[in-house]
Formats: structure tokens, C-alpha cells, sequence
């Protein structure tokens, strides 16, 4: 717990620089954000007892609500100014989501972790596909409730599908389950997703996402 605790400060603090150092958008420092930490979904499975996972997931609802404009402590968002500063950037409380999001698929499913994988991946990878993809190649726009493009949600539908997929490979080493039939789910699942973030307003996709993800995921193999 103590490492995931010092690997979320480091990337939190990687991601507030990483913009100078590579010369890339401050949008595109937080998808990195978004990536890194979707990818503790893989550690899930070495914790000793299933409630760890919600224990590392769960305190961060706190600070990233403190970090954001809407904290009653402002001295707080000041000295977490790394974590307010990526927060500002995209919706107030889109970190906030994320974070409940992580939470709630950690209390319900810790015990198999590639079913957490199955709701945060595609909001890790998929979602930050779409972003950075949508920026800087999107030319054919279109909207439902926020702007999107044809090219980005491609780039969410393949990112989603190709993360969650590996995924499903890497835990079928530690699970016993029909690799393809999760794949299967996979696929479903990422396609669904792609459809979700399309019509979910800027930020709430942390929320909706993995919470559909994740439902998808469970109706095509039958259950948990």
C-alpha cells in the first residue's frame, strides 16, 4: 500500500511537469495522468487481503476534492498545487470521479481484479487515446452533448479494446477463465464505452465509463 501510495504521488508530480520536459499540451500531461494510474489495476491481484485495494483508492476521493476549486480549504489546494493545477485543467471534478469510480469497482471487486481492469482501462487508455488522438488528428466533428470527432472515438474504441484484451491475457495467468470469452467481453464492453463517452459531458465519463465498462463486461459472460 505504502508503494502505490509513493507511485501515485510520483506520477502526480511527473504529470504536473511532464508538459515542459516533452513539450506536450497540459491536456495531454493529464491523460498521462489517467494512464498511469488506471495501470494499478494490475497490482490488485498481489494484495494480501481484498479491502487493500479500496484502502489505497479511497483517500484519494478526499484529496482530489480538496485539491479541486470546489475545496472549503483553500491553504490545502494552495500546498497541493501539482494536484489542483492537472485537476483546473479538465473538469473541476473530473479526478474526484475518477477516484470514486476506482473505489467502488475496488470494494465490489477486488477479488478479481480483471473485472476492475475491464471498467478502468478503457478510461485510462481509451479515453486518453481519444483525447490526444480527437486534438490533434479530429477533423470530422460531431455532437451529442459535447463536441467529438470520428477520429477520436475510433482511437477510444481500439485503445479501450486493445488495453482491456492485454489485460485479460496478463490476469489469465493468475485467474481461471475462458481467455476468450473474455475477449469477447472485451470487445463489447470497449464498443459500449466508446458509445457512453460520446454523449457523457466533459468530466462525467469518469463515472460512466467504467460503471458501463464494467456492466457490459459482466452481462457477456453471464455474470461474475
Amino acid at each position: 500500500m505504502l508503494l502505490c501510495y509513493a507511485y501515485v504521488a510520483v506520477v502526480i508530480v511527473v504529470s504536473e511537469r511532464i508538459d515542459t520536459i516533452l513539450h506536450i499540451s497540459r491536456k495531454s500531461a493529464r491523460k498521462f495522468l489517467h494512464v498511469m494510474i488506471g495501470n494499478l489495476s494490475f497490482i490488485i491481484p498481489f494484495f494480501t487481503l481484498t479491502i487493500f485495494p479500496a484502502l489505497v483508492a479511497a483517500p484519494f476521493i478526499v484529496v482530489t476534492f480538496l485539491a479541486s476549486p470546489y475545496s472549503p480549504f483553500k491553504t490545502f489546494s494552495e500546498r497541493m498545487k501539482d494536484l489542483s493545477d492537472i485537476t483546473e485543467e479538465g473538469h473541476q471534478l473530473g479526478l474526484v470521479f475518477y477516484a470514486i469510480s476506482y473505489t467502488s469497482l475496488a470494494v465490489l471487486f477486488a477479488s478479481k481484479a480483471y473485472i476492475i481492469a475491464a471498467g478502468i482501462l478503457p478510461m485510462a487508455y481509451g479515453d486518453a487515446a481519444a483525447s490526444i488522438v480527437g486534438e490533434r488528428f479530429g477533423k470530422r466533428k460531431y455532437r451529442l452533448v459535447a463536441q467529438k470527432s470520428l477520429e477520436g472515438s475510433a482511437a477510444m474504441f481500439v485503445f479501450s479494446f486493445m488495453s482491456v484484451a492485454a489485460s485479460m491475457i496478463f490476469f489469465s495467468f493468475l485467474y481461471h477463465f475462458a481467455l476468450v470469452d473474455n475477449i469477447v467481453a472485451a470487445l463489447a464492453a470497449s464498443a459500449v464505452a466508446t458509445v457512453v463517452e460520446a454523449f457523457s459531458p466533459m468530466g462525467f465519463d469518469n463515472l460512466t465509463v467504467p460503471a458501463v465498462s464494467v456492466l457490459v463486461f459482466l452481462l457477456y459472460k453471464g455474470g461474475i
